[in-house]
């Protein structure tokens, strides 16, 4: 079937909206429990660790429910509208504690609370992104549709990372850490009712098409996958480490400027910058890919943002930035312009390695490779939660206090930058010594490929 521009915007409008629910939740519910509401950081980090895990299980059953499912509203947006409206009160819930619950209970409603949060996100994410294969064909409008709600998404994402902390001050009416928990009720609430709006957007203006037979991926064929294919088991490995470096970083930085710079006003136009220059890296990296090996720019972004991330450990210690916080966008910038690179290229080397499985097994595992990304992608992201929150509890960093100790100080900064370098540094030497599809590699897997399309043609 042939989208109209109504329904690409009406699927873009859809991806936004799914996205400023996942990063408010992503970005801020650690600081939103630890530092608003007092919660152990350890516990916070144990419980978002479990969770993401477990949510990471849950996609491959999500699957196999959105493959059986057959009704008169289509197969993907009966669970796209019902769970919207599920996770919309999940996310108010969250962010929406009880004023004077005490901490045993809040630990309980944070976890139910979290856990139901990421069942029924799992409840329209996974058909969300099933749609596009379904309802468009290969070539040049399946790729402009998935252009085009990606970069949604990409815009859903920078929504509230950089509005959270100039829009909870003004809700709360003040910028004293106790009035936080009103600012972040009702900014909850304003992203659950946008969520909610643009999803029933989206149900009411994206068709289906009539109903086909759909696959769907067990853990069981994820794994046997990986064993067979080598080089997918390289990136996976990567992707853990890549996204682990990233999340742990996005989930202390806003620590940093709360307790060591002491100044969250800038907060937003920090992050605003650090997203554009992703961006922009994103979109140039087509154009230097025709001049650079992809190995080698793969290892110039792991190099770009372990840079980034010495320069801002200096600029820490150095104690410079007191006075000139702008200088941390040198760092920033640069981090997340490695990222941009590094994002890029682990979707191009996954791509490549699903030809790599063809021609070493004789076997083409697009949808299964692709699902593990997704695994992998949770695990990082609880594993990052893990390891931020125990950090946190570690270094002696008192969020209720005034004044930090110099030792809490310099644990943050070495919190925020250290664990990541050391896992970037890992990919890098992983990717060194296990992956082999450079180009001259793929140019030989290619001409397999389309020798066994030849021999099977003939037969």
């Amino acid at each position: 079937m042939r989208l109209t521009v109504r329904n690409k915007l009406a699927f873009c409008f859809g991806a936004f909206g799914k996205d400023i629910v996942y990063m408010l939740v992503n970005s801020y519910l650690l600081y939103y429990y630890n530092v608003v509401m007092g919660m152990s950081a350890a516990f916070i980090g144990t419980v978002l660790m479990g969770a993401r895990i477990f949510d990471a299980l849950n996609d491959p059953f999500m699957g196999v429910l959105v493959a059986k499912t057959s009704t008169r509203w289509g197969r993907f947006r009966p669970w796209i509208f019902s769970g919207t409206v599920l996770n919309a009160v999940t996310i108010y819930a969250l962010f929406a504690v009880p004023r004077g619950m005490a901490d045993s209970p809040m630990r309980v409603w944070m976890a139910v609370f979290y856990i139901a949060w990421g069942v029924t996100y799992t409840m329209m994410d996974i058909p969300f992104w099933s749609m596009i294969p379904a309802i468009t064909d290969p070539g040049k409008d399946r790729e402009q549709l998935s252009s085009f709600a990606r970069s949604a998404s990409g815009v859903g994402d920078a929504v509230p990372t950089v509005l959270t902390m100039v829009v909870v001050p003004v809700l709360s009416g003040t910028t004293a850490l106790t009035g936080y928990w009103i600012g972040f009720k009702y900014w909850a609430l304003i992203i659950a009712v946008v969520f909610v709006i643009s999803e029933v957007v989206f149900c009411l203006n994206v068709p289906e098409r009539k109903a086909t037979k759909m696959e769907s991926v067990k853990i069981s064929q994820m794994f046997k996958s990986l064993v067979r294919n080598d080089q997918a088991m390289t990136i996976v490995v990567a992707v853990i480490l890549v996204y682990m470096a990233l999340n742990i970083v996005g989930n202390l930085i806003l620590y940093f400027f709360q307790f060591d710079l002491k100044n969250t006003d800038v907060y937003s136009i920090f992050t605003a910058g650090c997203f554009a220059v992703q961006v922009l890296c994103m979109m140039f990296v087509p154009a230097i890919r025709k001049k650079v090996e992809k190995l080698r720019l793969f290892s110039a972004g792991v190099v770009i943002q372990i840079a980034g991330f010495a320069i801002l450990l200096l600029l820490a210690f150095s104690g410079i930035y007191k006075n000139a916080w702008y200088l941390l966008l040198i760092p920033g910038m640069i981090v997340y312009a490695g990222y941009g690179v590094l994002n890029v290229m682990l979707t191009i080397f996954l791509s490549d390695s699903v030809d790599y499985g063809q021609a070493k097994n004789g076997t083409r595992e697009e949808s299964v490779i692709f699902s593990m990304q997704t695994f992998t992608v949770k695990l990082a992201s609880g594993l990052a939660a893990f390891v931020s929150g125990v950090g946190i509890d570690m270094i002696g960093l008192k969020t209720s206090a005034a004044v930090q100790s110099a030792s809490a100080l310099n644990g943050l900064r070495l919190l925020v930058t250290v664990p990541s370098a050391i896992l970037l540094v890992v990919a890098f030497f992983v990717f060194k010594k296990f992956y082999k599809l450079d180009d001259a590699m793929m140019a030989e897997v290619q001409a397999k490929i389309d020798h066994g399309s030849e021999a099977s043609n003939e037969d």
